[in-house]
């Protein structure tokens, strides 16, 4: 084992350097083009990722800009390393370039750089030194490569690879934690819809936007409105008297002598973890309820909104306080929000717990806003991922994570996110973020320490052999 560990060590400047160039990749979805389903930004990332892949000696394949992998042996069993090169949106803030894959105290800081470009880059390099150490694979390891894991609209890139290529038994997704995340909370995104309507009211609603992506707590919302001659300076009083009152994040801005933005700034984390942040749309709907001479539809959206979801994150006004003893509490978060002086859409990320079921949740969020105009749209339910504590897969992946760093004090656990470990038969998900440490996804100045990936591309590769060579 201390051979593999000096051959991944020997690699150190190149999973560095390849780390920070697939940063520079903005892989954000965009628009289609041919041969390229989520954008230009995407697909350079994933010919940039598999570029890499075929020039250090794997069998490349790229499906249609969907997907592709990169294998290691020629086995018909196959152990599978999940990983995807989009990301989330940059958001706002930031004190490095989102995509300059800047070195500084010992970082790498840009966005992907823990989620999940880092721990790609190292579980290519940790397929290199077994390569290189000439390993007894029983076993082909196969590097999946997705494009479309940050979306809600149910992983598209997956679906269409796994129509054309076979599933491995068994495998992991470095997106997540250390030592083994063995269960996976049910991922469930939906959206609200509501019509509104304009009347005689002095102020009258006209746009909202709010937030980068579901599974973000948005930093970020704006409404803007219009205002009868007079009524700007009444908001202004009134939005200066909420604030003080409150102590929230809420200001306005006189865009000329008819419109008005009232603005909530809030605070981005990972949406699997909503109690870390704060969210800009709850905000602004928490004004928006209480704002003089706003027309009655939008009011009443707005007091819907604090009346059912409020500043809640674990869904206890919508019936869904759900929790159970091995994943904890149900989590809620409203990522995005749109709309004119016509409609409002808000797109909500909410995670179930393990022994809970999506369609239970379903019907209780149906229920709790029947009757108010708002209409619930199902965008995708992806049921929970448990693997025993016992079975070996995690038994195999705790013993190379204690081996390399001595940690025998941190058990296997479950979390709120969702990974693609969960599209294979068996898998679960493996690193990279150490216990204990700053969780960095999603969140402006992401960064991930170089010693740690490191360490995690050696924990890698002692877990590929463990499953793919004993």
């Amino acid at each position: 084992m201390d051979d593999i560990r000096k051959i991944v060590d020997s690699y150190r400047d190149d999973i560095i350097q390849q780390t920070v160039e697939l940063i520079k990749c903005e892989s954000v979805e965009a628009e289609a083009k041919p041969g390229m389903p989520f954008g230009e930004g995407i697909n350079h990332a994933l010919t940039y990722t598999l570029d890499l892949a075929e020039s250090l000696g794997f069998t490349t394949c790229n499906d249609d800009g969907y997907a592709g992998h990169a294998d290691l042996g020629d086995s018909d069993d196959m152990v599978g390393v999940l990983v995807h090169v989009d990301v989330v949106p940059e958001g706002s803030g930031w004190e490095f370039p989102a995509f300059g894959g800047v070195i500084q105290e010992g970082r790498i800081y840009g966005r992907g750089s823990t989620d999940m470009k880092g721990p790609a880059i190292a579980s290519i390099y940790a397929m290199k030194a077994l390569k290189e150490l000439g390993a007894p694979l029983k076993k082909k390891i196969r590097l999946i490569v997705g494009t479309h894991e940050e979306s809600t609209s149910g992983w598209v890139d997956l679906k269409h690879y796994f129509s054309n290529f076979p599933k491995p038994d068994i495998g992991f997704s470095p997106d997540a934690d250390f030592p083994v995340i063995y269960g996976e909370k049910g991922l469930l995104n939906y959206s609200f819809h509501y019509t509104l309507e304009a009347d005689s009211a002095p102020v009258q609603f006209t746009a909202l936007r709010g937030g980068n992506a579901p599974n973000m707590v948005p930093d970020l919302c704006e409404a803007e409105l219009t205002v009868q001659d007079g009524y700007g300076e009444e908001l202004e009083r009134h939005v200066a008297k909420y604030q003080k009152e409150t102590g929230y994040p809420v200001s306005m801005e006189r865009v000329d002598s008819a419109r008005v933005i009232i603005r909530g700034e809030g605070v981005s984390v990972h949406a699997s973890i909503p109690e870390t942040g704060k969210n800009a749309i709850s905000f602004v709907f928490d004004y928006l309820s209480q704002c003089p001479g706003l027309n009655v539809s939008a009011a009443e959206l707005a007091r819907h909104y604090c009346d059912k979801i409020g500043f809640e994150v674990n869904g206890e006004s919508v019936g869904c306080a759900l929790e159970d003893d091995i994943s904890g509490k149900l989590t809620f978060n409203v990522g995005v929000a749109a709309g004119d002086h016509e409609n409002v859409k808000l797109t909500v990320n909410l995670r179930y717990p393990i022994k809970s079921e999506g369609g239970a949740v379903i019907e209780s969020i149906k229920k709790a806003f029947a009757g108010t105009g708002i209409e619930f749209r199902l965008i995708d339910d992806s049921p929970p991922l448990f693997v025993p504590k016992e079975d070996e897969l995690v038994q195999k992946l705790m013993r190379a994570y204690r081996t390399e760093t001595g940690d025998t004090a941190s058990p296997p656990i479950t979390v709120g996110g969702g990974t693609y470990a969960r599209a294979l038969p068996k898998g679960v998900a493996f690193g990279a973020k150490f216990p204990g440490k700053e969780y960095m996804a999603h969140q402006k100045n992401e960064y991930i320490e170089i010693e740690e990936l490191m360490c995690a591309a050696r924990i890698y590769a002692l877990a590929l052999y463990e499953l793919a060579c004993c």
